[in-house]
C-alpha cells in the first residue's frame, strides 16, 4: 500500500509512525551518549578524489541525453569537515557533483559513519556542476544495468568514497577554534527566472573558518549561491566548474583546505561581469573568500554543542509521473534509463529532506534536498534570530526545484511543474519547519509544541537530538 494512502487513513500521528517505520535510517541521529567530561571542540578535514572513469553519462543538460564522458578537465572531490562539539559530531561535506547523494546512498553513508565514528549529523551538498556524472542509474535491467554498467559500478562505489572522506576527517580532528563571517554587498549572482524588478537575489558570501589551537587554518567552508554552469556544455568532460577554481585559489593562498557548499541557487546564475569563464570567476570569488577569511577572528566556542533534526516530507506532485505519456516525454528530453529511476522515486509524491543544525547555540546550518529559490534562503536568514544562518541546497538528496509561491505564479524554468513538481508552497513549508526547528533548539518552544500541523500529513517523519 502506498505511503500516502496510509497517511491519509491514519492522519498525521499515524503518518509520523508510518514514516518512522518506513525509513530505515531513522535512528541515525542518536549519536554519542552524554558523559561527565567537559565539552570539547575539535575539527578535522578529509577528502577523496571522486573523479569517475570516462564513459559515464553526464549530469545536468537534457540536450546531452546519454552522451558519454570523454574524460576530465579537472578532478572532482568530496571534501569533508568533521566537528566534534560536546558529545556529538557533525560532518559537512562538499561534493563536485550536480546533486546530493541519492536516498539509498545517504542510508549507506549514515550507517557507515554512525557505526564507525558515532557521527550522528551530516550535511552533504552537491556544488551543482553540470559537468559531473549521472549517479541515479541502478543495478536493474532497464534502469542502467546492461547498458550503463560503468555508471552503475561508480554509483555503488561513491557512498564508500564519501564515507571515507568523512572518517578521515574524524580521525584528523584536533582542538580547534572557529569564526563565521559574511558579506552581502556583492553583485556576483543574478536572478535568471523572474521578470519583476527588482529581481530577488541572495548575495551573501559566507565563510566558516576553522583553525587549530595555534591559529593555523584547518579548513574554510564557503557558502555561495549560483549555478555552476560556466563550462561549455559541448565539452563532454568532467569539471568542478567555478567552485573548483575557487577552492584551489583559497587553498593555495591560505595553505589550508576549502569546502564549497552551494546555496539556494534554484534561480541564481553567475553574474560574472569582467570575470567571465569558470576559471576567472572562480579565482575572483576565491580572492574575496581569502579576504573574508583573513578578516575572520576565530575562538574556542564557550559552549560547544551540536543539536540537529531531520524532517522528511512527501509532497503532492504537480506532475503525474505514473502516466506513461509523461514518462515518454521525459525520456525524450533526457534518456529512458535515467527517467525510469526518477519516476520510480517520484511516483507517490516528491520526497524531500530537511536537515536543521544548531552549532554552538549561535550558528544555524540548514540543508534541504532540492534547488530552492533565493528568496527562500534570504527570508529564512531574516527570520532566524541567531548570529549566523547559512543555507545549503542540493543537500542530502535531490528533489528538483522549489520556487517561491510568487515565482511559481510567474512561471518560467525552475518554476513550472515540469521541473518543480512539488506542490505550490512546498518550499515555504520546508523553510517554516526549519525556522521552528531553530527556535525549538534554542529553547524558545517546547519540543512537544513543534509537531507538524495536522493539515500537512505529508510531513511523514522527523528525528532529533537535543
Amino acid at each position: 500500500m502506498r505511503l500516502r494512502s496510509i497517511a491519509l487513513r491514519l492522519g498525521v500521528a499515524g503518518a509520523i509512525v508510518v514514516g518512522s517505520l518506513a525509513i530505515r535510517s531513522q535512528n541515525f541521529v542518536r549519536g554519542a551518549e552524554p558523559d561527565s567530561n567537559p565539552p570539547t571542540f575539535e575539527v578535522g578535514f578529509g577528502e577523496r578524489d571522486i573523479t569517475p572513469p570516462p564513459g559515464l553519462p553526464m549530469w545536468g543538460y537534457g540536450a546531452r541525453h546519454d552522451f558519454l564522458s570523454q574524460g576530465a578537465l579537472d578532478p572532482l572531490f568530496a571534501k569533508a569537515v568533521v566537528i566534534r562539539a560536546g558529545n556529538d559530531k557533525l560532518a559537512i561535506v562538499g561534493l563536485d557533483m550536480g546533486r546530493g547523494p541519492t536516498q539509498p546512498m545517504m542510508e549507506q553513508i549514515r550507517h557507515s559513519i554512525l557505526e564507525k565514528a558515532k557521527i550522528a549529523h551530516v550535511l552533504i551538498s552537491g556544488s551543482h556542476t553540470h559537468h559531473g556524472p549521472v549517479i541515479e542509474l541502478t543495478d536493474r535491467k532497464g534502469f542502467g544495468k546492461g547498458k550503463f554498467d560503468a555508471a552503475v559500478a561508480y554509483s555503488k562505489k561513491l557512498p564508500q568514497l564519501i564515507a571515507e572522506a568523512i572518517l578521515d576527517a574524524d580521525r584528523n580532528a584536533r582542538p580547534a577554534r572557529l569564526g563565521v563571517n559574511s558579506r552581502s554587498d556583492l553583485n556576483l549572482n543574478r536572478n535568471r527566472q523572474s521578470k519583476r524588478v527588482p529581481k530577488a537575489t541572495d548575495p551573501m558570501l559566507a565563510v566558516i573558518r576553522f583553525d587549530d589551537a595555534s591559529g593555523k587554518p584547518i579548513a574554510v567552508v564557503v557558502n555561495f549561491a549560483a549555478h555552476a554552469v560556466m563550462t561549455d556544455p559541448r565539452i563532454l568532460k568532467y569539471s568542478a566548474d567555478y567552485p573548483g577554481f575557487l577552492k584551489r585559489r583559497v587553498e593555495s593562498q591560505l595553505d589550508t583546505h576549502c569546502v564549497f557548499m552551494q546555496g539556494a541557487a534554484g534561480d541564481m546564475s553567475v553574474n560574472a561581469g569582467e570575470f567571465n569563464g569558470p576559471e576567472r570567476f572562480g579565482e575572483h570569488l576565491g580572492d574575496l573568500v581569502v579576504d573574508l577569511a583573513k578578516s575572520t577572528k576565530t575562538q574556542v566556542p564557550p559552549h560547544p554543542s551540536v543539536k540537529g533534526r531531520v524532517d522528511r516530507f512527501l509532497f503532492h506532485s504537480r506532475t503525474d509521473f505514473s502516466n506513461p505519456l509523461v514518462s515518454v516525454l521525459y525520456s525524450r528530453a533526457f534518456f529512458p534509463e535515467l527517467v525510469r529511476n526518477f519516476t520510480a522515486e517520484f511516483q507517490d509524491g516528491v520526497p524531500t529532506e530537511l536537515n536543521t543544525i544548531l552549532l554552538n547555540g549561535d550558528t544555524a546550518l540548514v540543508g534541504a534536498s532540492g534547488e530552492f529559490f533565493s528568496n527562500h534562503s534570504k527570508r529564512l536568514k531574516e527570520r532566524s534570530y541567531v548570529p549566523h544562518t547559512l543555507f545549503f541546497g542540493y543537500c542530502d538528496g535531490h528533489s528538483m526545484y522549489f520556487p517561491t509561491i510568487e515565482a511559481a505564479s510567474e512561471g518560467g524554468y525552475g518554476a513550472d511543474a515540469q521541473v518543480s513538481p512539488a506542490e505550490i508552497g512546498a518550499g515555504e513549508q520546508v523553510m517554516n519547519r526549519a525556522l521552528v526547528n531553530i527556535y525549538t533548539m534554542l529553547g524558545k518552544f517546547r519540543p512537544s509544541d513543534d509537531a507538524p500541523p495536522a493539515e500537512h500529513p505529508r510531513a511523514i517523519s522527523s528525528t532529533s537530538r537535543p
